[in-house]
């Protein structure tokens, strides 16, 4: 709408116009294909006269004339690579951000919501810059986050290593070309997400580590966080980081665009390295080769264990990723706990008052710095402020009755915040972020007795075709909705039909057209993803491969034995366990760790530090041995075969054990009627 309220007009005839003129910018300068193509499985379309309207009428009421972000991401510029790709030693290609070559067009794209196209755009910022002079740098847009380069007085400094070990290597190489080739001295993990630590393969040797030569700090949990987060879901997790990072669908001005915090996960080696030092106190000074840094522990708020670093004697605040170009998730899509808002509130005002009121710098391990001191602390104050109102005004309407299930149609952000870039929802969002801040305080139930206990879609869905009587009077209703604009009313009946008849194709890629016009209008990247991802599936299946990120052996050599049973437990079927009674002494002697295994009341549980002299069964098996198991490579009875474990007592309990299991599959259907 325009600023007067009335409806923006646009032909059919001047979007088709539009959308060619996209097609082709995204032909000269990227080369993609990513026309809409027709086909027997549906068809990817331009964005329709109502979503152009929509995106119009943003144009016109948001800050476009705020240009100072622009200015930040510029400033410092040293130089960019001759590539734009990025391989691995067999030439496979793990990042490439020249796919993303159409942003930089400067042509208004009507498939994507204009702020969010504003911040695809600021992540194009790709090579070295110079933060501090003489002192700090970054390498950006070389993965989902940004390696910082403190210069110490013997070598590097290191702030996060990215998420892969190539993109890693391929950074500092960068950096020490530009600017004269240094060791590494330390490295810092500001958190426990794997885009901050995954990469360290690619800056350190493991050697020159145990020399003592090179010395890894992280904050404190940091080990426990960094494994625990991804080990119990991780399957469901990876599946659904598909759908948050639009893993499924192609890099276009229709598809995948950006990451709010990033581009795109690269597709490389993760690794991990364990700390050398842990940041154990609130705050907690330490100099490292010449250079002053304050840490602040900030447990809690974007990840379980984070950390700030303030740099007193450069007066430069490190903001982790506490602090963004964007109000992040409290609740993530892929699934994580729900984060604390208030308390991530807090710890920037503790950050603001202590450090941001002195700060000349803010940088942070994603997107760009900001410079001066009303700045930093403008940027400060807002995102402080965000995350409270988020917490305070979803409180202050739950009290009043609103429910889990109305609290994002209800939660509105002030005015005087979204006309703030620096606070606009392109990671998380208002949707699900407030309905987490309430499931936080008060669970996910909404009090309704009927919600209580719920039919699951599969069998609610029948029911409510029946009573609107028939698949055909949904199609013809849904696509009356669906013509008059209406998205979010067409998807309420239309997602019915497609779980009570998931091979109606024509529910699915009505469905799909739905979702597609929803997420060309949706501001956050990971709900433009999230619905962009799903029309895909539902018109043209599940892919063999995701190309998902997996954890790779430094994950699985951090996981404790205790954590790989308690991860293999979930994988049994209480079903067929129920019945079976066992008590295993499970030792491995080169660590000296003792754990009893129990089978009882069909669930499997451990505990570390003692065996039991009634044990039905002892397995004893070196933790190096075991390594090989807990990555899938082999197994307990290929191990006892091969010598590498010795099984005593009674050797059906294996046998028994193993009946239990299930594989889980990595490619589950998200959507209905997509296997």
């Amino acid at each position: 709408m325009n600023v007067d309220g009335s409806f923006i007009v646009v032909t059919k005839q001047m979007k088709n116009l539009a959308y060619k003129a996209i097609v082709l910018i995204c032909a000269a300068i990227a080369g993609c294909t990513e026309e809409p193509q027709s086909n027997a499985s549906g068809q990817v379309n331009p964005p329709s006269d109502y979503t152009i309207a929509h995106q119009q009428a943003l144009r016109e009421n948001l800050p476009f004339d705020d240009q100072r972000d622009f200015d930040e991401q510029r400033r410092g510029f040293i130089a960019a690579p001759s590539y734009r790709r990025i391989t691995d030693g067999s030439g496979k290609i793990v990042w490439d951000i020249g796919r993303y070559d159409f942003l930089l067009s400067g042509e208004d794209l009507d498939s994507i919501h204009p702020s969010l196209q504003r911040q695809a755009t600021l992540n194009m910022n790709y090579g070295l810059y110079e933060v501090v002079p003489d002192k700090i740098y970054q390498i950006r847009g070389f993965d989902l986050s940004n390696m910082t380069l403190i210069r110490g007085d013997t070598g590097w400094i290191v702030f996060d290593v990215l998420l892969v070990k190539e993109t890693a290597a391929a950074a500092l190489e960068f950096a020490n070309a530009e600017l004269g080739e240094r060791p590494v001295v330390a490295v810092i993990y500001s958190h426990s997400h794997a885009d901050h630590f995954g990469g360290i393969r690619g800056v350190v040797d493991e050697a020159d580590l145990r020399s003592g030569k090179v010395s890894v700090l992280a904050p404190r949990g940091f080990m426990e966080n960094a494994i625990a987060e991804n080990v119990y879901a991780g399957n469901a997790m990876t599946r659904r980081a598909s759908y948050q990072y639009g893993h499924v669908i192609p890099v276009s001005p229709f598809g995948q665009v950006d990451s709010a915090i990033g581009k795109a996960i690269a597709n490389g080696t993760i690794g991990l390295i364990a700390p050398t030092l842990v940041i154990g106190d609130d705050f907690e000074e330490h100099t490292i080769d010449g250079v002053r840094m304050v840490f602040q522990n900030t447990p809690g708020t974007e990840a379980p264990a984070e950390m700030n670093t303030w740099f007193p004697d450069l007066k430069v605040f490190w903001a982790a990723e506490n602090i963004t170009a964007t109000i992040h998730n409290v609740y993530t899509l892929r699934g994580a706990l729900v984060r604390d808002a208030l308390l991530w509130s807090k710890g920037i005002n503790e950050a603001l008052y202590r450090f941001g009121v002195k700060a000349d710098v803010m940088l942070a391990s994603h997107n760009w710095p900001r410079w001066g001191n009303d700045r930093i602390q403008e940027v400060m104050r807002a995102q402080r402020d965000a995350y409270a109102n988020l917490n305070n005004q979803v409180l202050h309407l739950a009290n009043q009755g609103v429910t889990i299930n109305e609290i994002h149609n209800e939660y509105r952000v002030p005015e005087s915040l979204k006309s703030q870039w620096s606070v606009r929802q392109y990671h998380g969002s208002e949707f699900h972020n407030s309905r987490a801040v309430l499931n936080r305080y008060l669970g996910y139930w909404d009090g309704n007795p009927a919600t209580l206990a719920p039919l699951s879609p599969h069998d609610s869905a029948p029911l409510y075709v029946e009573m609107m009587g028939g698949a055909a009077k949904i199609l013809a209703k849904g696509g009356e909705l669906f013509d008059n604009g209406e998205y979010r009313h067409a998807m309420e009946i239309v997602n019915k039909l497609v779980y009570a008849e998931p091979q109606n194709s024509a529910a699915r890629f009505l469905l799909a057209d739905i979702f597609e016009q929803l997420g060309y209008q949706y501001e956050s990247a990971s709900m433009r993803n999230s619905f962009l991802s799903a029309a895909q599936e539902l018109r043209f299946g599940i892919p063999e491969d995701l190309g998902l990120e997996t954890g790779g052996p430094d994950a699985v050599r951090a996981v404790t034995t205790s954590q790989w049973w308690d991860a293999v437990a979930i994988r049994v079927d209480s079903q067929k366990a129920d019945g079976i009674n066992f008590k295993l002494n499970f030792i491995t002697p080169d660590n000296d760790e003792r754990l009893v295994v129990e089978m009882s009341g069909g669930t499997l549980t451990n505990i570390v530090g003692y065996t039991a002299p009634d044990a039905d069964a002892t397995i004893t098996i070196n933790r190096a041995d075991l390594i090989p198991v807990m990555m899938q490579q082999t197994t307990l009875a290929r191990q006892i075969q091969a010598g590498k474990a010795q099984l005593s007592g009674n050797a059906l309990v294996l046998a028994q054990f193993g009946s239990t299991l299930v594989e889980f599959d990595p490619l589950f259907e998200m959507m209905p009627g997509t296997r």
